[in-house]
C-alpha cells in the first residue's frame, strides 16, 4: 500500500512540475523583455536666444543742448514718486542737457516749487518701446550721500492685476545709493516679488570706479529670462516663471533715466548738502532687437 501511495503521488507531481516550470520560463521571458526594451525619450529642444548686432534704437548723443525730443520726454513734479523722493523733476536744461558727447542729468540744490532740489527724469515713453530686447547704457554715476540714480524700465501699459505697480513689472539695470558708494544693484519687482512685501528678486556687485569712470550698464530681456550686467559680467538672473504674477514680461516697456534725491532707500543716511550739485553722465544708449 506504500507504494501504491508512493506511485500516485508522483503521477500528480509530475504534471504540476511541468506547468510550473513552463510558467517560469514564461515570466523570465517577460522580465528579460521588459528589462533590455527601450524606453522612448522626449527631448524638449533648448531655445538659444540672441540678439541683433546692429542697434534698433540709440542715442550716441552726438549733438549740443536740450535732449533729442524725438527720442525723449520728460517726467516732471515733486510729489514724492511713490517713495518720497525730495526732488523736483523738471524740464530745465539746467537738469538735462547734452554737451561734450554726454547726456547730463543733473540734481540741484535749489528751491522748485514745494521742493529744496531740482533734477531730471528723462523716458522713452512712446519713442521707444520695446518686448524683449539687450539694452546698453554706458554711464558714470554721482556721488555723495543722498544721491539715487537709476536706469530702469516700466510697462508702458498696465495689462495685469488691479494696480499699475508692481502688477506690471519693473527692471532695475542700474541703482546706486550715495551712502553705498560704488556698490551697483540690478533688480526686478512683480505682484510677486517686490521689496514692498520683503520678496524683491536682485543681486549688487560692487564696482571700485562707478562714480569716476564710465561702465556700461546693460540687460538682455528674452522670453525665458532677465540677465543683468556690468561691463559684461552677469551678476543676477531671473527666470520666467509662467504667470504674469511673477512674469509679467511680456508686454511693451520704456527706458527711464533719472536721478533722485533721498527718498525711502536714498536718503536712509539722510542727504549731505554739500555735495551739490550732482551728475550721471551718460555716454550711449543702445537697445538690439532679440532675433526671430
Amino acid at each position: 500500500m506504500g507504494m501504491e501511495y508512493c506511485k500516485q503521488k508522483n503521477s500528480f507531481k509530475q504534471p504540476f512540475l511541468t506547468i510550473l516550470a513552463v510558467l517560469m520560463v514564461f515570466l523570465m521571458a517577460c522580465h528579460k523583455t521588459t528589462d533590455y526594451d527601450p524606453v522612448p525619450i522626449i527631448n524638449n529642444p533648448v531655445v538659444v536666444y540672441s540678439f541683433e548686432q546692429t542697434p534698433l534704437w540709440q542715442d550716441e548723443f552726438d549733438y549740443e543742448g536740450v535732449p533729442n525730443s524725438a527720442k525723449w520726454s520728460y517726467d516732471v513734479g515733486g510729489n514724492g514718486w511713490g517713495n518720497n523722493e525730495l526732488q523736483n523733476y523738471t524740464r530745465s536744461s539746467k537738469n538735462a542737457r547734452v554737451e561734450d558727447d554726454k547726456l547730463i542729468i543733473e540734481a540741484l540744490k535749489e528751491s522748485v516749487g514745494a521742493n529744496n532740489y531740482s533734477s531730471a527724469r528723462l523716458i522713452t515713453k512712446k519713442k521707444g518701446d520695446w518686448t524683449y530686447g539687450k539694452f546698453e547704457i554706458k554711464a558714470k554715476l554721482p556721488q555723495g550721500r543722498g544721491t539715487w540714480p537709476a536706469i530702469w524700465m516700466l510697462a508702458s501699459i498696465q495689462t495685469y492685476g488691479t494696480a499699475f505697480w508692481p502688477d506690471n513689472g519693473e527692471i532695475d539695470i542700474m541703482e546706486h545709493v550715495g551712502f553705498d558708494p560704488n556698490r551697483v544693484h540690478g533688480n526686478i519687482h512683480t505682484k510677486a516679488y517686490n521689496h514692498s512685501i520683503n520678496t524683491n528678486k536682485g543681486n549688487n556687485l560692487v564696482v571700485p570706479t562707478a562714480q569716476d569712470e564710465f561702465h556700461v550698464y546693460s540687460t538682455e530681456w528674452t522670453p525665458a529670462n532677465i540677465k543683468v550686467f556690468i561691463d559684461g559680467k552677469a551678476y543676477f538672473s531671473f527666470a520666467n516663471e509662467g504667470n504674469w504674477q511673477a512674469w509679467p514680461f511680456d508686454k511693451p516697456f520704456y527706458l527711464l533715466l533719472n536721478i533722485a534725491v533721498g527718498g525711502n532707500w536714498g536718503g536712509q543716511k539722510g542727504i549731505d548738502d554739500t555735495i551739490f550739485p550732482q551728475r550721471m553722465e551718460v555716454d550711449y544708449v543702445r537697445v538690439y532687437a532679440l532675433k526671430k
